[in-house]
């Protein structure tokens, strides 16, 4: 259990649906529940250029939520009295901001700078991840001259990666995401042999840039800061159960996958710091497709369903294969598709467009509907390195507000001790004594029967 010492946390702050901000913001979703992104744009004409922010080569237009500056006024303010600050500072010297398993959360220091230093137990991490970094190099080098070869004498072509949960699914991303620039055909050695050291390096730099913004940007202009809040407003005040990640870039194909490794893992909890047990939502689902895909598909019921879900899209000004208008037209529906779930389609529209009365219901777009739009210049791998940063930080600035603890695991175990218990039993040879409940009894006797 957490104490008051556990450091970099407040485990004995006062809980969180007591504190004043939480209270404010609960009156104020009162306010503003009702109203219509229509109505909030059309009596602030500067809206969309003034609710943007902008760092490190990433732009982010959060104008099309339901908010209204009072609204980021209090959820910074929630920032603010859940000690986030002093969270982000503890993570940041390498304090075991990860109680349970009594480690510090080394993400930042895998790719702070040479000559940093992030002390764990008195040991400076920092040099030993470049003397990690620099043998990786030099073996990658090795293997893509040519110069290393396999068993059989010739040069190295393929490179497989073994892994499972995000030791699977963050290569893969990475690869997907940057295979443009490989020069052969998954984050560490596999990704590094795949795409080049100097490209590795460049994709760190770009975890790093992310990272000194959210250590140092003030919340109002800290582009984690701000998502995790927007996220935190809709799920525990809108009761939004899930965040689609939509990028218009085929590249990133695998990228709303590893994002649900990364937020659903580290926010999926419902016991704070010191044990109690959480009343209020937590982690929300996230999932998504590249765009082009899923306006054909699930956009519906973003559109026209009965259920609000918050999206981000994510969108580049230059494309990998530029081919003739194809890009303009990508982005063009970016744009559409951010307007179109904003303001919708009134009856009357549809009625002007000629549409009989009895069809003029089933055309007819709600609108309100919230979004993010993320754009950066191109998708290259200090570009990747900022994404994944931007969201890692968005899910810190969670976990620190809801009081759980983001970097621990405990519900991927219980499946797998259960597991071993049942594997001798699905093998045995000889009909086993089950004593588990009827169902899965059932199961294993039917998989037995028909295996």
């Amino acid at each position: 259990m957490a104490t008051s010492a556990t450091p970099g946390y407040t485990p004995k702050a006062e809980p969180l649906a007591k504190r004043k901000a939480w209270l404010d913001l609960q009156n104020h979703y009162q306010e503003v529940r009702p109203q219509h992104l229509k109505k909030l744009f059309a009596e602030d004409p500067q809206r969309g250029e003034r609710m943007t922010a902008e760092a490190v080569g990433i732009f982010l237009d959060y104008s099309k939520n339901r908010i209204t500056d009072r609204t980021v006024q209090l959820l910074i303010q929630l920032a603010e009295e859940s000690g986030l600050r002093s969270n982000i500072d503890a993570m940041f010297r390498g304090e075991k901001i990860n109680f349970t398993e009594k480690r510090a959360v080394l993400h930042v220091a895998l790719r702070a700078p040479r000559g940093t230093s992030i002390l764990v137990d008195g040991q400076n991490v920092v040099a030993d991840v470049h003397a990690v970094l620099d043998k990786m190099t030099e073996f990658s080098n090795r293997v893509r001259s040519g110069a290393w070869k396999g068993h059989s004498g010739k040069r190295i072509r393929n490179i497989v990666n073994i892994g499972i949960g995000g030791s699977d699914l963050g290569p893969v991303m990475a690869y997907e995401a940057l295979k443009h620039y490989s020069m052969d055909s998954a984050i560490g050695l596999s990704t590094m042999l795949a795409i080049g050291p100097d490209h590795f390096r460049s994709m760190l730099h770009g975890f790093r840039e992310m990272d000194e913004h959210f250590h140092t940007a003030p919340f109002a202009q800290n582009l984690p800061v701000l998502m995790g809040l927007l996220g935190i407003w809709y799920t525990d005040f809108f009761g939004a159960q899930t965040v689609a990640v939509l990028p218009y870039e085929q590249y990133l194909k695998r990228f709303p996958a590893y994002l649900q490794q990364l937020t659903m893992e580290s926010n999926g909890k419902q016991v704070t710091f010191d044990g109690s047990k959480v009343n209020y939502a937590t982690g929300p689902i996230y999932w998504g497709e590249p765009g082009t895909n899923g306006q054909h598909s699930f956009y519906q019921l973003i559109h026209q369903g009965t259920r609000l879900i918050p999206c981000d899209f994510i969108a580049f000004a230059q494309p990998l294969n530029p081919l003739g208008r194809h890009h303009d037209m990508l982005i063009a529906n970016v744009f559409a598709q951010t307007e179109a779930l904003a303001f919708g389609k009134t009856p009357e529209q549809v009625k002007d467009e000629g549409t009989p009365d009895w069809l003029v219901p089933h055309r007819v777009f709600q609108g309100n509907r919230p979004s993010n739009t993320i754009l950066a210049t191109r998708l290259t791998p200090e570009i990747l390195g900022k994404l994944v940063a931007l969201y890692e930080h968005s899910v810190f600035t969670q976990g620190a507000i809801w009081q759980i603890n983001s970097f621990d695991q405990w519900g991927v175990e219980l499946g797998k001790v259960l597991a071993q218990r049942i594997i001798p039993e699905v093998e045995s040879r000889t009909e086993p004594s089950l004593g588990h409940d009827s169902s899965t009894n059932n199961l294993i006797r039917r998989y037995r029967k028909l295996k």
